[in-house]
């Protein structure tokens, strides 16, 4: 099960900087709506007791500091993306159109399966770009393995496997796995060329490089052919 991560030192830190008691910090989270016993507040502070998400919103207001600061870390899952902009789950899939419940498996199970116009709305909302969404899925690896085949074999295999982890439009992903599948081919024709041709070792071990710098690079090489948001975007436009 998830639990909101909290860091004790930092919420300590920062009720000291506020110069505030438990007793005071109670108070003013009361007033917030969000309602805490001094001890349990001690507690948090202790390590002995984890706060709720309207709880950790409601202290890092009254301590004038942001989620992040109390959870201790940066996020790293799309759970923890929302905690940062102090949104519920709830209100999170209210706001990209989304199913409460639906929502929540997605977090639970760290894939997202939302449309293109959900994805979009995620992305706004929680202010990440469509391959720092990938990276939180933890996709990137099984990414790479797809244009690695795509690029050695048949290209067109791969185009509905890698639309469904980027969730961006199969014919952008087309476009971007036939330039990849034919400049890879250039390498295959240069270095046979070359070793038909008896050249100097020197030349072979020169496009041997290019080729592993190539390889080393798909992902970001894939990222830069589909447009990053802001320059060309990866959705497909949706009707009115």
């Amino acid at each position: 099960m998830y639990s909101t991560p909290f860091s004790p030192a930092e919420a300590r830190a920062a009720r000291a900087r506020m110069g505030l008691t438990t007793t005071q910090v109670a108070h003013a989270m009361a007033a917030c709506g969000a309602p805490a016993h001094p001890d349990l507040i001690a507690g948090w502070e202790q390590g002995s007791h984890v706060p709720s998400e309207p709880q950790l919103f409601a202290l890092a207001d009254v301590l004038w500091c942001t989620p992040t600061t109390l959870m201790g870390v940066e996020p790293r899952t799309l759970a923890e993306h929302r905690l940062a902009k102090l949104l519920s789950a709830e209100r999170l899939a209210y706001r990209i159109g989304m199913d409460a419940a639906a929502y929540r498996a997605a977090e639970a199970a760290q894939r997202w399966d939302g449309d293109p116009r959900q994805t979009r709305a995620l992305l706004d909302a929680l202010g990440l770009s469509l391959r720092k969404l990938i990276g939180i899925m933890g996709r990137v690896d099984e990414l790479a393995e797809h244009l690695r085949t795509a690029i050695e074999g048949r290209w067109k295999a791969q185009v509905a496997p890698v639309a469904e982890i980027v969730c961006v439009d199969e014919t952008l992903v087309g476009d971007a796995l036939r330039t990849m599948h034919a400049q890879f081919a250039e390498f295959s024709e240069r270095y046979m060329g070359h070793l038909v041709a008896r050249n100097d070792d020197a030349r072979l071990k020169e496009i041997a490089a290019e080729r592993a710098a190539f390889l080393r690079r798909l992902v970001d090489h894939f990222w830069e052919l589909i447009g990053e948001p802001g320059d060309v975007t990866p959705f497909p436009a949706v009707g009115r």
